[in-house]
């Protein structure tokens, strides 16, 4: 098979399109793209229940972002950035930091809450660091936001950059499709009969990260933790089985089902990681329907969203919504593909 070029993802999007606040949960708007008429809708979030059906399976992740975002300085006053990505035992952290200049082993860094850390060694760009007061580190985080929301994070942040199902702690980053849900939306899909499923993948800091390579198939992904629960396992099974629509709420969720899938040939009960890298060419055995926001140029999500919805329908439908102006990324507006 021929090798895919990672400049066959960018597309051309005016600055002022990108989200750097969050409009009212529910509010946003929904670009329907349908695969079978190659038809495009434009519609608005609180609609989602009119393309759904009693048949239809809702799978969402339910992982809860963590303060992750630690400012601290070093004795020499620098200033140094802390991202928390994985809690390896009670006091160590793998960590990814940013300062003027690079962090060695043995590196002290204060907080303003009087908790302490040291860098004890690095493996490519994550550096392992052990605090001095387990209990402290959460406080001394703040939200953090995607580096494309140029500002820093604010009281909103707290409520906003969570969904409302959020219940699992370990997330850098939010399950952004899943911003758009309201209490009162879940209930009117409820209503409507409509299933719902909830499984836990804690995202990482790579679903920010652009592919760099030129070649997509010679792109690596970071390892991101998932636990499915006995009843989630049987929900999306039994759906399978009837025939049923399974709808992944995310590209997280979708990882998961699919890497399930592959390894499995089912749903499998339990926790596991996974640095299943989507592209075309992927084979769906799972996922029928695609809840998901707009993605980063040349970005993996980008990818994956690609291969489910076909290279050329899903540019075209990006490109549709730069001309109406849709807002896009993490805060951004959504679209569902059927």
């Amino acid at each position: 098979m021929t090798a895919v070029r990672t400049e066959r993802y960018c597309y051309d999007l005016p600055r002022e399109l990108i989200a750097q606040y969050p409009l009212e949960r529910g509010r946003d708007r929904l670009l329907i793209a349908d695969r079978k008429t190659r038809r495009i809708e434009h519609q608005r979030f609180e609609d989602l229940g009119d393309y759904l059906t009693p048949d239809d399976l809702l799978v969402f992740n339910d992982t809860r972002v963590i303060p992750a975002r630690l400012i601290g300085k070093k004795k020499t006053g620098g200033k140094v950035e802390v991202l928390l990505v994985k809690k390896m035992d009670q006091t160590r952290w793998t960590c990814l930091l940013k300062a003027s200049k690079p962090s060695r082993t043995g590196t002290e860094i204060f907080f303003e809450n009087g908790l302490r850390a040291i860098v004890e060694g690095r493996e490519e760009e994550f550096f392992t660091v052990s605090f001095s007061d387990p209990g402290k580190v959460l406080g001394a985080g703040r939200i953090p936001l995607p580096p494309y929301i140029e500002r820093e994070p604010e009281a909103i942040d707290s409520q906003r950059y969570q969904t409302v199902y959020a219940r699992e702690e370990g997330s850098v980053a939010a399950p952004t499709a899943g911003l758009h849900f309201t209490p009162e939306i879940m209930e009117d899909l409820r209503v409507r009969g409509v299933g719902t499923a909830f499984i836990t993948l804690h995202v990482g800091p790579g679903t920010f990260m652009p592919v760099k390579t030129q070649e997509i198939e010679d792109h690596r992904m970071h390892a991101e933790e998932f636990t499915v629960s006995e009843e989630a396992a049987s929900a999306v099974n039994n759906a399978m089985a009837q025939g049923k629509r399974v709808v992944a709420v995310g590209t997280t969720t979708t990882r998961v089902l699919e890497y399930l899938m592959a390894a499995h040939e089912k749903i499998v009960a339990g926790t596991g990681s996974t640095d299943l890298f989507i592209y075309e060419g992927f084979r769906f055995r799972c996922t029928r329907a695609l809840l998901t926001n707009f993605h980063l140029p040349c970005s993996t999500l980008l990818m994956l969203v690609a291969a489910f919805g076909g290279y050329d329908f899903i540019m075209d439908a990006y490109r549709s919504a730069v001309e109406k102006e849709y807002r896009f990324f993490s805060y951004g507006d959504a679209m569902l593909i059927i």
